[in-house]
């Protein structure tokens, strides 16, 4: 690869466990996910306990209606994708930019899962420390850091013991929107080389071009002050030192994915997960409160 995909800056990763803390202090028949480690990884963890997730919603809300919901709506899915691709006997798991993710240890995945979480050294190590010393011990979960300066996804992950002879999912959650259209390319390309022997899903999200060029259709109808809002939501980006610079169009993914012998199954946003989500615990969103910027997309290989 020729360039690297992932940061070992961790502003937008303690963002987004932000935002899976905040669900998690829900009452368990009102949440939609529950992570109890995401407390590790968000500065601030005790004041935002202390407020609660109703007042935290009712502040999110003032800020960016329905920003809390888009993530926690992404996190759900590919937490059900995961469940799903493990439960149907797929064999290994590698998380792209890994971040803080927890679903190694919060989702009852069967220990037969090989599962790598791939990203930069000190990023890596900055999640090892903060976590139990417990869960570090799990035999089917390995760390893998890349350097790429000197080293490739590829011989990382066959040096840490991926085998290109089992089947795959790979996640590649909120992270395009952060690195060059070239560095996508060539992760996805290097990805389908990998796999090529067996099977493998492949989950990518990314964020709609449309949100530049007319930001009002990224929203639900009424959203108040899409244009403004989508500007806020970039700067805040951008002031913690990972601005988005790669938006994409729904064709543009698909040609993507296809080229390297990927073909979409699930192409969705918040507008499709709303009701199935957020309808079972009574909180359903309003159409003027729905972020459809982002699209999850899930690609599968013919193998």
């Amino acid at each position: 690869m020729s360039e690297s995909i992932f940061s070992a800056k961790d502003g937008t990763a303690q963002g987004v466990a932000k935002q899976r803390l905040i669900e998690t202090l829900a009452k368990p028949d009102k949440r939609v996910i529950n992570d109890p480690y995401a407390d590790r990884f968000v500065m601030g963890a005790s004041i935002i306990k202390v407020m609660g997730h109703k007042l935290s919603i009712w502040l999110a809300k003032k800020i960016a209606p329905g920003f809390h919901e888009h993530i926690i709506s992404r996190t759900r899915f590919i937490d059900d994708l995961i469940k799903k691709s493990a439960a149907s006997g797929v064999e290994q798991y590698v998380i792209l930019g890994a971040g803080y993710d927890s679903r190694a240890y919060r989702l009852e995945l069967p220990s037969s899962l090989r599962i790598f979480e791939v990203d930069q050294p000190e990023l890596q190590a900055r999640k090892r420390r903060k976590l139990p010393k417990e869960l570090l011990n799990s035999e089917n979960i390995t760390y893998v850091d890349v350097d790429f300066t000197h080293q490739s996804l590829t011989e990382r992950l066959m040096d840490s013991g991926f085998d290109q002879s089992k089947s795959a999912v790979f996640t590649l959650e909120g992270v395009s929107q952060y690195i060059t259209k070239e560095a996508v390319s060539s992760t996805i390309k290097e990805v389908a080389t990998l796999t090529q022997k067996a099977s493998s899903i492949f989950f990518i999200s990314y964020v709609n071009e449309l949100l530049n060029k007319n930001p009002e259709a990224c929203f639900g109808k009424g959203y108040p002050n899409a244009e403004k809002r989508a500007k806020l939501i970039t700067y805040g980006s951008a002031k913690v030192g990972e601005p988005w610079i790669s938006l994409y169009s729904n064709e543009e993914i698909e040609s993507l994915l296809a080229r390297n012998g990927y073909s979409i199954t699930e192409n969705v946003t918040m507008e499709d997960l709303n009701s199935q989500h957020f309808g079972p615990v009574g909180r359903t969103l309003p159409e003027n409160q729905l972020f459809n910027l982002e699209h999850f997309v899930i690609a599968r290989s013919p193998s």
